[in-house]
């Protein structure tokens, strides 16, 4: 089941069983691709007629963040709960390191997507991985692809940032079981951005916490109280929609 935010279709997974439908298509070798929608990337893709159809064309797409969940209760299909990319990895990490799953991190500025790679490794011993930065010419793509190719990875996980991960892993299809798109996660997991103490994201302000860390974030977060309007003009349509066929 899905429930579509501007045009966006989201599935109504909990984190439990996205990580169940990920674990199910490593192993059957179905080839996945797995989004991570947040708000900036779904009001985004209204603008652009080829994203929306990308992100329609995935296999999972998520609720990432409490402003997307908020998106699908005011429209009337309430998802279980937030997905997002960050903590989708935390959950499927512990997994990964007991099947010993082959992973590459592909990302961020030089270092970033190894430092962030060996730390997993560390907790995580199981895990078999390569990485590779982000910031590579277009010269340079046919070797890196090659190097994916011959890794056979289970899991590729592509931090260019959204929505160009979006626009290449569309493009690159064939070079992981599941693919994932997860913008700056590598941060995160090298340890060089912290994440907001769990009591934060408990009360789902954890937008917040980034933005005070890193306020020229603003820019993006300028994005949201226009997301929320027209989530709020879709709930009048539908309704209005609605009303219509009972008369």
């Amino acid at each position: 089941m899905r429930v579509e935010v501007l045009g966006i279709k989201i599935d109504h997974f909990s984190m439990q069983e996205t990580v169940a439908h990920i674990q199910e298509a490593v192993e059957k070798k179905k080839q996945t691709w797995v989004v991570t929608a947040n708000p900036e990337l779904i009001f985004a893709a209204g603008a652009d007629a080829r994203l929306k159809q990308l992100i329609n064309r995935a296999q999972l797409v998520t609720p990432d963040g409490i402003g997307v969940v908020w998106a699908a209760n005011r429209l009337g299909h309430p998802v279980s709960e937030r997905v997002t990319g960050i903590d989708l990895l935390e959950a499927l990490f512990p997994l990964i390191g007991k099947k010993k799953w082959r992973v590459f991190f592909l990302g961020s500025k030089p270092g970033v997507a190894e430092l962030a790679a060996q730390k997993v490794a560390e907790q995580y011993p199981g895990v078999e991985w390569q990485a590779q930065h982000g910031y590579f010419q277009p010269g340079e793509q046919a070797e890196i692809l090659d190097r994916i190719r011959k890794f056979q990875p289970d899991l590729l996980l592509v931090g260019l940032g959204a929505p160009r991960q979006e626009f290449w892993i569309a493009s690159h299809p064939d070079l992981a079981t599941v693919n994932m798109g997860v913008g700056g996660c590598f941060d995160a997991l090298a340890g060089l951005n912290k994440r907001a103490p769990q009591w934060i994201r408990n009360i789902h302000l954890e937008w917040l916490y980034r933005l005070l860390k890193q306020p020229q974030r603003i820019r993006r977060q300028m994005v949201l109280p226009k997301f929320v309007w027209q989530v709020m003009k879709q709930g009048k349509n539908e309704q209005k929609k609605h009303t219509r066929r009972v008369r």
